[in-house]
């Protein structure tokens, strides 16, 4: 991790804007897709149907991304743990895996939230045809701990994020398709909770704590 804070502020911005946009433009594609067809004057239903999906899909990411890329939380610097098993529970439901989500809830740093949400990207992208996700949280109260298992067919975790994390430098820069990884090397850095990689043939388990 030691070339981890290489990019410059504005392009790390500029980045995570590009990646927030590449999630939610097919969702919201489709609710214009289904208004030419309302507008066409057919398949009413269908159209509806398509604009109500794709409505509650680009609600649910813009409110995962609000919390995991984005400023929420400042005025107390705390973020309740509760939110973000709601908004990864909405997020998750338009991704192809089933969430299990395991631990009390707490008022937490909002960086290490942060990071626990996107520990959860990095598992989801570990199991690209699905499978079951399975959040844990433990020791609230003292020292917080996250562990994040991945259960599912074709079990990889993402080469990039295996780059990033040997701390080697990259053979590609980061790009928007990759820094979702980068920036949860940098919450782990910023938070100080080290990121652990256990990987098997039948789970991947990532795992972040003080």
């Amino acid at each position: 991790m030691s070339d981890l804070l290489s990019l410059s502020a504005p392009d790390l911005a500029a980045l995570l804007c590009s990646r927030v946009c590449h999630d939610i433009i097919s969702p919201v594609g489709a609710i214009n897709n289904g208004l030419e067809l309302l507008d066409e004057g057919g398949a009413d239903e269908d159209a509806m149907n398509l604009i109500r999906a794709s409505a509650i899909n680009a609600s649910a990411r813009l409110q995962f991304a609000r919390i995991a890329f984005g400023a929420a939380g400042s005025a107390g610097m705390q973020i309740d743990t509760g939110d973000a098993q709601t908004v990864a529970a909405a997020f998750i439901n338009n991704e192809k895996p089933e969430l299990e989500w395991v631990g009390a809830r707490a008022l937490l740093p909002k960086n290490q939230v942060k990071l626990l949400l996107n520990l959860l990207l990095v598992a989801n992208a570990a199991i690209p045809r699905g499978g079951k996700l399975r959040v844990s949280l433990e020791n609230l109260d003292t020292a917080p701990s996250f562990t994040i298992t991945a259960q599912g067919p074709m079990l990889r975790v993402p080469p990039k994020f295996l780059e990033l994390h040997s701390g080697n430098k990259p053979e590609e820069a980061v790009d928007a398709h990759t820094v979702q990884f980068y920036y949860t090397l940098l919450l782990s850095r910023e938070t100080g909770m080290q990121i652990n990689i256990r990987a098997t043939a039948e789970e991947i388990i990532l795992s972040a704590g003080l």
